[in-house]
């Protein structure tokens, strides 16, 4: 088989045979890959083009919707990439963190996107800022997609989740990608992208492929384009200096391999659900993809004093690995993903070897289960135990890229903080402790030297993910080593592909690029009430004002009757004076948002299908037995959910005294039908 790029709308071949890529366990020739590029510039020039205008055009829902049906076409296909990804050197575990991995990140974002983003094509980010005495002049930040391409460079170690956790932020912030797989492992990632083609989901233009070297394409990058690499720290750098990517300050991300701790707090003894927990972490790192995982656990930070019990522990947890085919039922390992990967993890364990002493494994290759040894890339998993680690340099500096671990040892917390810092700035952390208050110490010590940290404890440890599962809720990525960049995070991967830009101008001005309304801005007399409005009929800025309400002694009782809520700021004259803020009895102020509503509800069955909540109520100023108080209502945003048959509406709302002072601010928030209720 022979690897073909996706160019322009096109499969296409590179030249001559290529090199051959090998099965990890066999040493069969799985797939044939050039080593000489594509077309670069046509590359970029149609992804601008061409891609970029069809995933503008589109809202952020629609994208959404896109990547949903993107997650299920991969999610019944996914037998067909499992057979192949043996090729890999993965068992069955590893490659459904691979592929369901990728396929769920796929759903999340897409799910993200529908619940956290707007039904629009402009993201509005934070609060209008207040920037004149009269609030004529207001600003407010906004991002837009880049209007380049993006240019995603992955590692071999995961060829579909690397792929998928790219393209799923990418796309939803509606950017054309550029996709160039580690070439030993592409060949899986070509038989997914290739599907992904073969489906038509996407609009054309949104994603190319390069199977093989990238030639000059870095030389074509501009101001809007947008470089996210994953791979080795030494690669990264040569990347980012990279003429072209320093003159037009091309976005670079990068995520690069490094030395990630766990630690084992010293309320883990033997004994403790914590140390086998621990035990039990260690070993699953070192083993799962064969250690090539860019979050695995190099060290294992673990008191003086437990040493002997860690050590018993892990050995007991490394005899129970089987290695061997990873198409056999009963391997837990297969092999690293080639010969050429099993020398450099041989030449770095080398190096490590003059700092620690080897407890098991070791440079010999396992005899591997139903395998040649000779033929497949097998690596022992390797434990190693450095005695003096305040004097090493190699275990806080050499990486082995497989299944190999170092055991260090600490005196104190400060100590082990000071060991998980030596590795110069890490993707991941993990911190073993039932006390949560030596947890959080932890924490903090290691928290500016790594990107992500998870506590597991007896308590969690059922539920958690474990230390070396990047989700794409959470921001992956790190300091230093680790490359100085971030990956996923929810809805702040999609800002590596977007544009903030300040925007100053009226309340009106505001409104018109955001399609949202801004306070100030002008309201709309919509002739009917607005809650007998159908979704399609209602406008952003149509408004209601409401009759005027006296607030008595009666409704506060009674409403504190009724709700329990007998605060003395509410019941008692004499200790409500002695109140600086209130100086005698107030409403509560949850009586005042049922009382807004009671103002402003249009009561026959109508268009308003249900009230859902209310975001961002602040009460701002006290309202006593006497005041009279109204409401403004306003159509602020709206947002069509697809085949649901309704949409939300987003309603400003403002509670005024008789002086026309505000005395609380909110948003409600409703479900509105698309179709029209006639009258009754």
């Amino acid at each position: 088989m022979r690897l073909e790029s996706f160019v322009a709308g096109q499969w296409r071949s590179g030249a001559g045979e290529g090199v051959a890529l090998r099965d990890a366990t066999t040493g069969a020739v799985v797939a044939h890959a050039t080593a000489g590029g594509p077309d670069a510039r046509a590359m970029l020039e149609y992804a601008r083009a061409v891609g970029g205008p069809a995933l503008r055009a589109l809202t952020f829902h629609e994208r959404a919707g896109l990547l949903k049906r993107l997650a299920k076409l991969l999610g019944d296909r996914k037998d067909e990439f499992y057979e192949l990804s043996y090729a890999t050197g993965a068992t069955r575990s590893d490659s459904w963190i691979d592929i369901d991995g990728g396929i769920s990140t796929l759903f999340v974002y897409a799910s993200k996107g529908t619940r956290e983003l707007p039904n629009s094509r402009v993201y509005v980010d934070g609060a209008v800022e207040g920037l004149s005495k009269g609030g004529t002049f207001v600003g407010q930040h906004v991002c837009v997609p880049l209007e380049g391409a993006a240019v995603h460079i992955n590692a071999f170690n995961f060829p579909v989740w690397g792929m998928l956790e790219k393209l799923a932020p990418t796309l939803l912030a509606g950017m054309p990608a550029i996709v160039k797989p580690a070439t030993q492992t592409s060949y899986l990632t070509e038989r997914v992208f290739r599907r992904i083609i073969d489906s038509g989901l996407l609009p054309a233009g949104c994603l190319q492929l390069i199977c093989g070297g990238v030639g000059d394409l870095l030389e074509h990058l501009t101001c809007q384009d947008v470089v996210s690499f994953t791979g080795s720290a030494s690669t990264a750098l040569k990347l980012r200096q990279h003429p072209a990517v320093l003159a037009n300050a091309v976005r670079f991300t990068a995520e690069t391999d490094s030395l990630n701790s766990s630690v084992l707090a010293p309320d883990a003894g033997p004994g403790t659900p914590e140390l086998e927990l621990f035990a039990r972490e260690v070993g699953r790192e070192m083993t799962s993809k064969a250690g090539q995982k860019c979050t695995a656990i190099r060290r294992a930070i673990v008191p003086e004093a437990h040493v002997p019990a860690v050590l018993d522990a892990l050995r007991t947890v490394l005899a129970k690995i089987v290695v061997g085919d990873p198409r056999l039922e009963g391997v837990t390992m297969g092999p690293v993903a080639s010969l050429a990967q099993r020398r450099e993890v041989l030449e770095q364990l080398a190096k490590l070897e003059r700092e620690a002493e080897v407890v098991c494994g070791g440079r010999g290759a396992p005899p591997p289960a139903g395998a040649d040894a000779d033929r497949g890339a097998f690596v022992a998993p390797t434990l190693l135990y450095c005695r003096d680690a305040g004097n090493a340099r190699a275990i806080h500096t050499v990486e082995a890229f497989g299944p190999v671990c170092t055991v260090v040892p600490y005196g104190t917390v400060d100590e082990a903080i000071l060991i998980a810092r030596q590795g110069g700035g890490s993707l991941a952390a993990s911190v073993f402790s039932a006390d949560d208050a030596l947890a959080a110490r932890l924490v903090l010590g290691l928290a500016p030297f790594h990107g992500r940290i998870v506590v597991v404890n007896r308590h969690s440890a059922r539920e958690s993910t474990g230390h070396g599962s990047p989700l794409p809720h959470l921001v992956h990525g790190g300091p230093g080593r680790a490359g100085g960049g971030e990956e996923l995070g929810g809805i702040r991967g999609l800002m590596h592909y977007m544009q903030r830009t300040a925007v100053q101008g009226s309340p009106d001005v505001i409104t018109a690029v955001t399609g949202r309304w801004t306070r100030g801005s002008l309201e709309r007399a919509p002739g009917t009430h607005p809650f007998r409005k159908a979704f399609g009929q209602l406008a952003i800025g149509d408004t209601f004002h409401s009759a005027e309400r006296t607030v008595t002694l009666e409704d506060i009782e009674r409403f504190a009757d009724l709700s329990g809520d007998i605060f003395y700021a509410h019941m008692d004259e004499a200790q409500a004076a002695r109140n600086p803020l209130f100086g005698g009895r107030v409403a509560h102020g949850y009586f005042l948002v049922s009382a807004a509503a009671g103002l402003f509800v249009d009561p026959p069955f109508g268009p308003v299908l249900a009230n859902y909540g209310i975001d961002a109520l602040r009460f701002l100023k006290p309202v006593k037995p006497g005041d009279r108080i109204k409401v403004r209502l306003t159509a602020k945003e709206k947002s069509l959910r697809e085949g649901s048959g309704y949409g939300e509406v987003r309603w400003d709302t403002a509670i005024t005294n008789q002086h026309g002072e505000a005395v609380a601010n909110y948003d409600v928030l409703t479900m509105v039908s698309e179709k029209e209720v006639p009258d009754a």
